[in-house]
């Protein structure tokens, strides 16, 4: 199924990590101690280029604008390649890379990505981004009824 944009952006963004949990924590704790800069360069190392934009695509990880929940920050830089997203709330911190827009790429329509907003937000709502174990509600920090 492909979502058709009226005016298609010059750009996109693809997933590039997404880490929740004690795995969110050290870069959680770089925005704080040294700015979200600090974060996205320590985020860049699961950036593998072609690799990573292949598996966005296939999977479905590829927006037309930079998916934020209502709890969340964002940070993007004029020039930047890359966005930061992260809550301190929920414990999760999310690298995004622009990508040039072209008919191959296929956008996750907005139903899909309020499910997974929500999906990070519930830790007992399978998420196909984060690993089955890290879905347990023990590695959860918050819980929220929206």
């Amino acid at each position: 199924m492909f979502y058709t944009h009226p005016n298609p952006p010059a750009s996109r963004w693809i997933s590039v990590a997404f880490l929740q949990g004690d795995e969110a924590d050290e870069a959680l704790g770089m925005i704080d101690r040294d700015g979200a800069g600090a974060a996205i360069e320590y985020l860049q190392q699961w950036d593998y280029g072609e690799e990573t934009t292949e598996a966005a695509l296939e999977n479905g990880y590829v927006y037309d604008g930079i998916p934020a929940g209502s709890t969340d920050r964002t940070i993007e830089s004029d020039g930047s390649t890359y966005a930061l997203t992260y809550s301190t709330t929920f414990g999760y911190v999310s690298l995004l890379r622009r990508h040039p827009a072209d008919s191959e790429s296929e956008l996750v329509p907005a139903s899909r990505v309020s499910a997974m907003q929500t999906a990070r937000a519930h830790p007992d709502v399978a998420d196909p981004w984060v690993a089955t174990r890290d879905r347990s509600a023990s590695r959860a920090r918050h819980r929220v009824a929206l």
